[in-house]
């Protein structure tokens, strides 16, 4: 990293319907960088047509492993460097993936921005905007996301370089986002 200019990419991570996918794209256009979606890239030459076809198809474990794999791949890039990288909401739980966003990290490549949003507020979004996930934990959104932010976001915080609250406007969180841009 020679060029003092450079800014590492950034990595958000966060529960499903925090807004990763969303905010990252709106913050990649404004910096005018690359974005990369790890799902799209998991799911990239599975021979599934979408992520809960995997899920469904190969299971939970396979897809955590393809998902670790993609992220090598996507962390190994010299091109994303200058990309505003968009992880799938359970990637920091997926055999090895913490450890490579550690690594990154310390190597200076990456830094990482947890999106937080309340259960109650990820939970609605989710039930009028569903995507393509499966439920994880067979309960409604509102209650899904309430446990896997039990299980999974002192982890996640522990992981994150900064936290970003995404409960309210779209464009003032991109705003506060903005910040983090890779440059």
């Amino acid at each position: 990293m020679g060029d003092l200019h450079h800014r590492p990419a950034t990595v958000l991570i966060g529960l499903r319907g925090s807004g990763k996918t969303t905010l990252g794209r709106l913050l990649a256009a404004r910096a005018r960088v690359p974005f990369i979606d790890l799902d799209d890239r998991t799911v990239a030459g599975s021979g599934h047509a979408s992520v809960s076809a995997m899920f469904r198809a190969a299971g939970e474990p396979a897809f955590r492993a393809a998902e670790a794999r993609a992220l090598a791949e996507v962390l190994a890039d010299p091109a994303c460097g200058r990309a505003v990288i968009a992880l799938g909401g359970g990637t920091p739980t997926a055999p090895g993936a913490r450890e490579m966003l550690e690594a990154a990290r310390a190597q200076g490549r990456i830094r990482i921005v947890l999106l937080d949003a309340a259960p109650a507020v990820l939970g609605a979004r989710l039930a009028v905007a569903p995507g393509d996930r499966p439920l994880l934990l067979g309960a409604n959104f509102a209650e899904e996301a309430a446990l896997l932010a039990e299980r999974r976001m002192p982890a996640y915080r522990a992981l994150a370089d900064a936290t970003v609250t995404t409960d309210g406007d779209t464009a003032a969180t991109l705003e506060r986002l903005l910040k983090f841009a890779p440059g």
